[in-house]
């Protein structure tokens, strides 16, 4: 009897089975999970290029900007590092930018959600007809503290320019983490932190120094 069942090979096709579709449905949530990670990958990238250059044709969050540059040799280049940077940041229900520069809500918001309702939350209302979208839009769960705006001299402009001076506008998002939801149960995959996604432009006539 013992040397019968040492032989038979019932059952074997259910085990090869199961083996087999144990690694086929790890792989398959895989795919799914490190998918969905490429899609966040690709909405943060669009995000910031959007807030970018949202951030170089509408009012400065640093309200300081206008008025950073020296004006004391009119005509002169405006050489980099003359002023700031202004690194405007969102925490704890509040907004600050270094280098003693004031925080605007309002226009933190506007690269944020777009032309949508101006509020200090982290909703991101639908738009309406003619609306142009935010960050929030093209990266769903973004959160206000998420997005850094950067405004840098890097040697644009010259001094007592009528539209202010010209700074080189970062926007970039940090903090943010993607969760695997199959592979962390499955196999215990912790939280991945996203590398800082960031897009650099030009800062053009900023709304509120344009003539």
């Amino acid at each position: 009897m013992l040397r019968q069942f040492a032989r038979s090979e019932d059952g074997a096709t259910m085990v090869e089975m199961a083996i087999a579709m144990t690694l086929l449905l790890t792989l398959t949530l895989g795919f799914v999970d490190f998918g969905y990670a490429f899609y966040q990958w690709n909405a943060a990238t669009k995000a910031v290029q959007i807030g970018a250059r949202l951030a170089s044709i509408s009012d400065p969050v640093a309200t300081a900007l206008p008025t950073a540059a020296p004006i004391s040799n009119p005509g002169a280049p405006v050489a980099a590092g003359a002023y700031g940077p202004f690194v405007c940041t969102y925490a704890a229900g509040s907004g600050s930018c270094t280098n003693s520069g004031a925080f605007s809500a309002a226009n933190f918001s506007r690269i944020f959600r777009g032309d949508t309702a101006n509020t200090n939350d982290d909703a991101c209302p639908p738009l309406a007809a003619n609306q142009r979208p935010g960050i929030c839009h093209f990266f769903p769960g973004l959160q206000r503290s998420n997005v850094v705006v950067t405004y840098t001299a890097t040697g644009l402009g010259y001094q007592t320019r009528l539209g202010g001076p010209v700074p080189t506008i970062t926007v970039s998002l940090q903090n943010i983490n993607f969760q695997f939801f199959f592979l962390g149960g499955l196999l215990g995959f912790g939280d991945i932190t996203v590398p800082s996604m960031l897009s650099t432009v030009t800062g053009e006539d900023l709304k509120s120094t344009a003539s």
